[in-house]
């Protein structure tokens, strides 16, 4: 068995390769066709589905300089647009044969019209999302969209998403999705066994990987974490909230766990853990891809719900994983995680619950500030802890 480390750091590789080189090596042993999505949710069932593979696109994070990309977007917004159209540029992203554009913010809407103008021929599509959640409603109209999708997606691969072939699909990723949650349980529980940035890598090589090639990696790297033989220290359990769509570089996620924090739970990779729960592969399969939307989501600032009370599932997440604190981590520029976060904080001054807040970007080089602020933070929860 290898070590988790040694699983962690083959990802890491994965994770920093821009070029996408293993999706051009299952191109090219399979002659299928790649389908890019950017954060935070695109149905990925459907894109296997259509004989594709769902390709998440997450920015080039600090291994790509943008030269061209800021031509493109103004400097007051954040960063991931422009990372974005730099791989274009580059050709980092020829591998995909079109990108879908989930409704996240006005910036990821202006990326998909750019998108069309800048490579004319290749797939691209704007996923709108219902803020009426109603079946009648809301999810009328998100079967509509899906089913557009799916049309336009059999134009690109020639393979037309039957409900048998969506119904396969979903099974593979209710498997993930299972995977997923007993590794994040596993950290919970004992998170010395599972660094956050393991974790993270493990669950972003998914986005490169097919699914099935995923859950085999989510089951090595779980096993080897549960046998390994880590020590256990002192740290303060804390939440990382807020990195809504850019992620944080790797030595951020790093800095915070060599600060004092054993991270418990986060929202990093939100798309990889939108759906809460399986999907199931009784009955209709496109209604069971609108529940996923519209019942069975997590949540995020881009996913309206009226009646929802602000904070209440941070809340509820430090009390099911023991967390001591929350630390926000929002990415600069982003208004749906920034015009949030003052509510959340109201929740959790309300209900006696610590926190701490920052800013990144995903190229962000320095993080001895961070370090310090997050140390100091860690700190103040053990005396207080102590002191009660």
């Amino acid at each position: 068995m290898k070590k988790p480390e040694q699983i962690a750091a083959e990802c890491e590789d994965l994770v920093l390769d821009t070029r996408l080189s293993r999706v051009k090596q299952w191109r090219e042993k399979t002659g299928g066709k790649a389908i890019g999505f950017l954060p935070v949710y695109a149905p990925r069932e459907l894109i296997e589905a259509a004989g594709m593979l769902p390709v998440g696109v997450v920015g080039g994070g600090d291994q790509v300089e943008i030269i061209r990309g800021d031509a493109y977007f103004q400097s007051y917004i954040c960063q991931i647009p422009r990372s974005v159209i730099e791989m274009g540029l580059t050709g980092r992203l020829d591998v995909l044969d079109g990108m879908i554009f989930p409704a996240i913010c006005d910036v990821i809407r202006n990326l998909s019209g750019m998108w069309k103008l800048m490579f004319e021929g290749k797939y691209v599509h704007y996923l709108d999302v219902p803020h009426n959640h109603d079946p009648a409603v809301g999810g009328r109209f998100y079967e509509h969209e899906l089913r557009t999708i799916a049309r336009g997606l059999a134009e690109v691969s020639g393979v037309e998403a039957t409900d048998e072939r969506l119904r396969a699909a979903i099974a593979h990723h209710d498997e993930n999705r299972k995977l997923a949650d007993e590794l994040y349980d596993l950290r919970a529980a004992e998170p010395h066994r599972v660094p956050t940035f393991e974790a993270y890598v493990v669950m972003r090589a998914g986005y490169q990987l097919p699914v099935e090639e995923h859950n085999a990696l989510l089951r090595e790297y779980t096993d080897a974490a549960r046998a390994s033989d880590r020590p256990e220290l002192d740290n303060a359990r804390v939440l990382v909230i807020g990195t809504f769509c850019e992620q944080p570089p790797l030595g951020l996620i790093k800095t915070l766990e060599r600060s004092g924090c054993y991270i418990v739970d986060d929202d990093l990779l939100l798309g990889a853990r939108f759906v809460k729960g399986a999907l199931g592969t009784d009955g209709d399969p496109w209604k069971a891809l609108v529940r996923a939307w519209t019942t069975q989501a997590r949540n995020t600032p881009s996913r309206y719900v009226a009646d929802e009370v602000k904070g209440k599932y941070i809340i509820d997440m430090c009390k099911a994983r023991r967390a001591e604190g929350v630390i926000f981590c929002a990415p600069s520029f982003c208004d749906p995680a920034l015009l949030e976060q003052p509510m959340l904080q109201d929740a959790l001054e309300a209900a006696g619950i610590s926190y701490t807040a920052f800013r990144y970007a995903e190229n962000t080089a320095q993080f001895h500030a961070i370090h310090e602020q997050a140390g100091t933070f860690a700190d103040s929860i053990k005396l207080w802890s102590e002191a009660s």
